[in-house]
C-alpha cells in the first residue's frame, strides 16, 4: 500500500506529464524502455532510492544524482520526469520505483493509442493471463527470482507463447514483468496491466471462461449486462476451457464469480468433507 504522500506525488507527476507523453505518439515506446531500465536500477539499489527521496536533501542535489544515473543518452523527457519525481515528497523510498514503472506503462499505452492498438494489446494481455491460469508451474517460474537469471524467465515466456502472433507492444510489457517481477506474481501483474489499460480506454475487460465457445448473441447479452452493471462500456474476452465442464467463470478486475460445473463439484466435495460423520 502506498501512503497518501506517495499517491499524490505519483498522480500529480503523471498528470503533469500526460500531455507530453501523448504528444510523443509512437516515440513514447523509447521513453518506456528508459523508464523500465531506471525502475530496475532503483529496485536493485535501496540506497539510491533513499538518496532520491530524502526530504532533507536539496532538490538540486537529487536532480544532479538523476543526471549521473541517466548519463548523456537519456531522452529530455526522461530527465524531466525524473527531475519532477525527485522534487516531490514520498511516503517511503520504494514508492518512487513504482512511479517510474507507472510512467513506463503510461508511455506504452500512449504508444498503443498512436498505433490504434490499445484494445488489441489489452486483449492479448488477457489471452496470456488466461493461458497461464492452468499452468501453475510456469506461473511460479515466471515469478521466481532466487537463483533464476532474468533472461531465463523471458526465454520461458517466449517458449510458452510460441508461434502466437502477439504485438511487439504486448511483448514489451510481457518481457518487462518477466525481467523484473518486482516481488509480484506474474499473473497478478498481468491483471494489474489489464486494469490499467481498461481505465485508460474508459472501459472494463470482462474475462468469461466457458467449456465451449459462446455465440455472438450470448456475448452481446453479456456486454449489455456488464455495461449496465459497471456503468461504462465493457469488452468481453472469451476463454474456452473444456476442463470447466460447463457453466461460466467471470472475472472483472480482481473479482471472480465462478459458476462452472467443476467449481460446483469442488464445493460439494468440500461440503461433504466438512459434514459430521455418525
Amino acid at each position: 500500500m502506498r501512503g497518501e504522500a506517495s499517491r499524490l506525488a505519483d498522480r500529480s507527476s503523471r498528470d503533469l506529464m500526460a500531455s507530453k507523453l501523448k504528444a510523443m505518439g509512437g516515440d513514447a515506446g523509447q521513453l518506456a524502455d528508459q523508464m523500465f531500465v531506471v525502475c530496475g536500477i532503483l529496485d536493485a539499489n535501496p540506497r539510491l532510492q533513499r538518496a532520491m527521496t530524502d526530504p532533507g536533501r536539496p532538490t538540486e542535489d537529487k536532480q544532479s544524482l538523476v543526471r549521473k544515473l541517466l548519463g548523456d543518452n537519456a531522452l529530455p523527457i526522461t530527465v524531466a520526469i525524473m527531475d519532477d519525481l525527485v522534487s516531490r515528497a514520498w511516503s517511503r523510498a520504494y514508492d518512487i520505483d513504482n512511479a517510474v514503472e507507472d510512467f513506463g506503462v503510461d508511455a506504452i499505452m500512449y504508444e498503443a493509442d498512436s498505433e490504434g492498438k490499445t484494445l488489441q494489446v489489452s486483449i492479448e494481455l488477457a489471452q496470456l493471463q488466461s493461458a497461464l491460469l492452468n499452468l501453475p508451474v510456469v506461473r511460479s517460474r515466471l515469478s521466481e527470482t532466487n537463483g533464476v537469471a532474468p533472461q531465463a524467465r523471458v526465454e520461458l515466456l517466449h517458449k510458452l507463447i510460441g508461434d502466437a502472433q502477439f504485438d511487439p507492444i504486448t511483448m514489451k510489457l510481457a518481457d518487462h514483468i518477466a525481467l523484473n517481477p518486482r516481488k509480484r506474481r506474474y499473473v497478478e501483474t498481468l491483471q494489474w496491466l489489464i486494469s490499467k489499460f481498461s481505465r485508460h480506454m474508459g472501459e472494463s475487460m470482462v474475462t468469461v471462461t466457458t467449456a465451449t465457445a459462446m455465440s455472438d448473441a450470448q456475448i452481446q447479452r453479456l456486454i449489455a449486462v456488464y455495461s449496465k452493471q459497471l456503468g461504462h462500456p465493457v469488452h468481453i474476452h472469451c476463454v474456452v476451457d473444456p476442463s470447466v465442464l460447463g457453466g461460466m467463470r467471470v472475472q472483472v478486475g480482481d473479482s471472480v464469480t465462478d459458476r462452472t460445473v467443476v467449481a460446483q463439484l469442488e464445493n460439494l466435495k468440500r461440503m461433504a468433507n466438512m459434514a459430521p460423520s455418525f
